[in-house]
């Protein structure tokens, strides 16, 4: 007779008489079930429904929730200036996990990124939340709030990173979006989109005297860099957050 290890390997027992290489064949085979040799990849972009491949052994997942967007920026008269902040990144947490904690299928969200604010002194949105089920979820960028018209000093508050998701083994906030500055009606060009775990951070826009549109934030995760404005210029709408994604990587027999 045989029996099996607690992880699934089969081996003889003393009555067993069966011939050695009888013996080492069931316990190729039976060691070939539990070791890995393989694995599937599933990345979500958009919602959808992850289902267990055959022969799974370990699921690591990894949940990235969208980038905030930045805010919008107020027309200026002359001697004015504005400059929004940029947005926050989206949080990252990642959990591995055995089959029989995941389930045969999981619903997974996969959070959009923030809507920039529009035109005029307005707040971005907030990034989407990212899910895998109830295993994990990470939190949005926190969207920037809109640049007001100044002919004074001026420090506007950025978008801060997500944070304050639960599950997994192990997670990262979001990188908080730059300040929107004016000083002497200049605005400066500190108002970049924060960082994520899997996006750097966006860049600021361009030359100070003009109507200068801020940068979607990067792929995945980052928050949208802020506009600005120099005298005499319309008002600018901000940019949006980078989407998040759910990433599935299932190790197989």
């Amino acid at each position: 007779m045989t029996a099996n290890t607690s992880k699934g390997i089969q081996y003889p027992q003393s009555t067993d008489h069966t011939r050695i290489w009888e013996h080492l064949q069931n316990l190729a085979t039976s060691a070939d079930a539990i070791i890995i040799g393989n694995k599937d990849v599933q990345v979500f972009t958009s919602s959808g429904t992850w289902t267990r491949p055959a022969g799974a052994i370990l699921v690591d997942v990894q949940v990235q929730a969208g980038g905030g967007g930045s805010g919008g920026c107020a027309a200026t008269v002359a001697g004015q200036a504005s400059c929004a902040p940029g947005g926050g990144g989206g949080e990252y947490a990642r959990g591995i996990y055995l089959p029989a904690t995941t389930g045969a299928s999981v619903a997974v969200t996969v959070g959009g990124g923030g809507a920039g604010g529009t035109a005029g002194a307005n707040s971005g949105a907030n990034g989407g939340n990212s899910s895998f089920g109830a295993l994990i979820t990470a939190n949005g960028g926190v969207g920037a709030q809109g640049g007001t018209a100044t002919s004074t000093a001026a420090s506007l508050g950025a978008g801060n990173g997500g944070s304050g998701g639960t599950g997994g083994d192990w997670r990262t906030n979001g990188g908080d979006g730059g300040n929107g500055q004016v000083v002497n009606a200049v605005p400066l060009k500190f108002n970049n989109g924060g960082n994520s775990h899997l996006a750097g951070v966006t860049r600021a826009s361009g030359v100070a005297a003009s109507t200068t549109t801020g940068f979607t934030g990067y792929s995945y995760g980052g928050g949208g860099s802020g506009p600005s404005n120099g005298a005499s210029q319309s008002a600018v709408a901000g940019s949006p957050g980078g989407p998040g994604v759910v990433i599935v990587t299932t190790y197989t027999a």
